[in-house]
């Protein structure tokens, strides 16, 4: 079933013209539970891997926290996402590339304290991709694992959050108040930046932003994908809840927790405080370098 997020409340070019240029496309991934096959695309679901490829295993040494691995050591890494170019058709492939895959490491890392994500384009002859059967980590923590789940791709529109330009939010402040007290509608909960696991837009940030620079250009980097814990929170569930998933009656709230859940926190991921990975790369540069951030303390 496709997932439809609701149109905004308001038009927002029309009340607030000043951030129609910093306006960006999004992919909300809509991850679901489900049994995907390793030819699709999913999160948390089988992938296809390089015959002539070893699968990749952590070497970094672990803080110790509450999900540190029982031992230190190689760990393999986990599939996480794995997207194929056709469904994703906003998402810029390198190259002749047409498949992204994510991995991680399922255990804190100094950076960030969260998994620490690998990064892989494939593409050309996939006579060569073949099903994986990876070795599972030993002592990894169910919130560090995502369940499996089908994809429901949807392109929308973000509008800057936290990235914002000072001056522009200072400027529309009044504004911003104005429209929450005469409707309710919040500008930074509801009318913003898409919630969610997604392609593209701007990162869900719940602090400061941390964009990085490529080390190699020195030019700030794009926003790839965000990984998130959840799909929306107490506030702003009043936008970017699916119209599909939307009770019949009463409101997501009243749904039993197990049934929310599903629907909330899908693949059961749990990052921090709610939190997300952002992952970003330098389109400028042809080995496409990645970083990744994180605000899940």
């Amino acid at each position: 079933m496709a997932r439809t997020t609701p149109p905004r409340p308001v038009d927002v070019e029309t009340l607030f013209p000043e951030v129609a240029g910093h306006r960006k496309t999004a992919v909300r991934l809509h991850p679901r539970l489900g049994e995907p096959g390793a030819r699709e695309s999913s999160l948390g679901g089988p992938v296809l891997w390089p015959l002539s490829e070893p699968w990749p295993h952590c070497e970094d040494e672990h803080p110790r926290t509450a999900f540190s691995p029982p031992a230190q050591g190689p760990i393999p890494l986990v599939p996480v996402l794995q997207l194929f170019a056709a469904d994703v058709p906003d998402l810029a492939f390198p190259g002749a590339t047409d498949l992204l895959q994510v991995l991680w490491c399922p255990f804190d890392h100094a950076d960030g304290y969260v998994p620490r994500p690998e990064i892989y384009w494939r593409g050309g002859d996939p006579s060569d991709l073949r099903p994986a059967d990876p070795p599972r980590p030993a002592g990894a923590a169910d919130d560090y694992l995502p369940d499996p789940c089908l994809l429901h791709p949807e392109r929308v529109t973000d509008y800057p959050n936290w990235d914002l330009p000072d001056e522009v939010a200072d400027a529309l402040e009044p504004r911003f108040d104005q429209l929450e007290g005469e409707t309710g509608w919040s500008y930074w909960s509801h009318l913003s930046v898409s919630e969610g696991i997604k392609v593209g837009g701007y990162p869900t940030w719940t602090q400061d932003p941390d964009w990085p620079t490529c080390p190699t250009c020195r030019v700030r980097m794009e926003h790839l994908l965000t990984i998130s814990s959840s799909e929306f929170d107490g506030e702003s569930w009043r936008t970017w809840l699916p119209i599909e998933d939307t009770p019949a009656t009463g409101t997501i709230w009243d749904l039993p927790y197990e049934q929310r859940t599903e629907i909330q926190r899908p693949p059961g991921l749990m990052l921090g405080d709610m939190g997300g990975i952002y992952l970003f790369e330098c389109t400028n540069c042809p080995d496409r370098p990645f970083a990744y951030r994180s605000d899940c303390s």
